[in-house]
């Protein structure tokens, strides 16, 4: 059940200009589905859905993976702005940035979901990715010398 109404939540904000959870409710309810506020509110956390500008300015529902593209080049201008080099030791990959800049690029690599990366933890101005496997550690860290060009 809750992954067909998840489906169809998706759906529904493909198709529609969706403001609220009360209006996603109606839609759902239409669509067969029963739901409470509650429910609505924990299947938009659950699908990490956002608002974004729609037509005539309204704030609408989206999918954070229909914001790919806008998403990829947020993340490359905080590499482009911030990172200032990358290099290696063990099982971490260490990047170096501008001051108190770390933090906004970390979140830019957790939000990539590299799935050779373990985790990250920044500081005011350098970044410890944990990379799962020593072998993928030189390739990881010239993923991040392309984002920085």
């Amino acid at each position: 059940m809750k992954v067909s109404r998840q489906s169809k939540i998706l759906e529904i904000i493909e198709n529609y200009q969706i403001e609220t959870q009360e209006e996603l409710a109606s839609h759902l309810k239409v669509e067969g589905f029963h739901v409470t506020q509650a429910t609505v509110s924990r299947d938009i956390k659950e699908l990490k859905l956002i608002k974004v500008a729609g037509k005539g300015g309204r704030q609408c529902y989206a999918s954070m993976k229909d914001m790919g593209t806008l998403y990829d080049e947020r993340v490359a201008t905080v590499f482009t702005e911030s990172v200032l080099t990358v290099d290696t030791a063990a099982f971490l990959v260490v990047l170096h940035t501008l001051p108190a800049m770390a933090q906004a690029a970390a979140l830019a690599i957790d939000g990539m979901e590299w799935r050779e990366i373990v985790g990250t933890i920044a500081g005011d101005d350098t970044i410890f990715v944990a990379v799962r496997n020593e072998e993928d550690v030189v390739s990881i860290a010239e993923r991040f010398r392309k984002l920085m060009k």
